[in-house]
């Protein structure tokens, strides 16, 4: 099976058309442009370098949240319509989860943190063994102080992947002699990642419709917090 993954959930934004066995192509860039300007140029450079064309593609996964809210929508929105004009299966995938498929081949445990602002960050814990990334907790969103009691409850090697990683790493008021950062090569969520995480998902039969595929939030949008918070609605 041949499929397409698409990340556009923080600054950086990746495609990637990959098999089973095989990763066939990918791009990369993180200078924060606009993804709707971006995306599909870059999936059309990727198909047209590799050879594959679309037509070829037979799944489309996505890094469908948490990250940021106009660029989870934007790449939920493009594996929509690629996927709604070939009636091809999606396979939505957490953006936390698939920074643990950076680390394949290793033996730690994996945090996951984006950026949320406000004081918070969107966090998960995956153990990875091998070629196995286990989750251990639910995609959620912690303060500092709450990241850095969960921290404590792990005697094992952890890295901080994630654009949140350095900001967590350099305002741990304890920082463990057990916890690293990310090299720069492993600390962003990609597509190649994000194709590793749906073959699992697939392979387990976890795939939907193009109009099943939905954004996840783990919070509201600024502007509707702002909104709730004028109106005394409990956010």
């Amino acid at each position: 099976m041949t499929i397409l993954a698409l990340d556009t959930s923080a600054k950086a934004a990746s495609v990637c058309l990959a098999s089973e066995d095989r990763l066939i192509g990918a791009c990369f860039v993180n200078t924060a442009f606009t993804h709707s300007r971006t995306l599909m140029p870059m999936v059309e450079q990727l198909c047209a370098d590799t050879g594959v064309p679309l037509g070829e593609v037979e799944a489309v996964a996505v890094n469908a949240g948490p990250g940021s809210f106009t660029g989870v929508r934007i790449g939920v929105a493009a594996a929509k319509g690629i996927a709604f004009a070939k009636s091809l299966p999606c396979v939505p995938v957490s953006t936390l989860e698939s920074m643990a498929y950076n680390f394949l081949g290793g033996d730690c445990i994996v945090c996951a943190l984006m950026d949320a602002r406000c004081s918070q960050f969107y966090q998960a814990f995956f153990r990875v063994a091998g070629d196995r990334a286990e989750r251990l907790c639910d995609d959620r969103a912690l303060s500092l102080t709450d990241l850095e009691r969960e921290l404590a409850q792990y005697d094992e090697k952890i890295i901080l992947a994630g654009d949140g990683a350095a900001i967590a790493f350099k305002s741990l008021a304890h920082r463990r002699e057990n916890v690293f950062l990310a090299p720069m090569n492993q600390i962003n969520q990609t597509a190649s990642s994000v194709a590793c995480a749906a073959f699992q998902a697939i392979g387990a039969g976890n795939t939907c419709t193009p109009a099943e595929l939905m954004p996840v939030y783990l919070r509201l949008p600024q502007a509707q917090r702002e909104l709730n918070k004028r109106l005394g609605v409990p956010t």
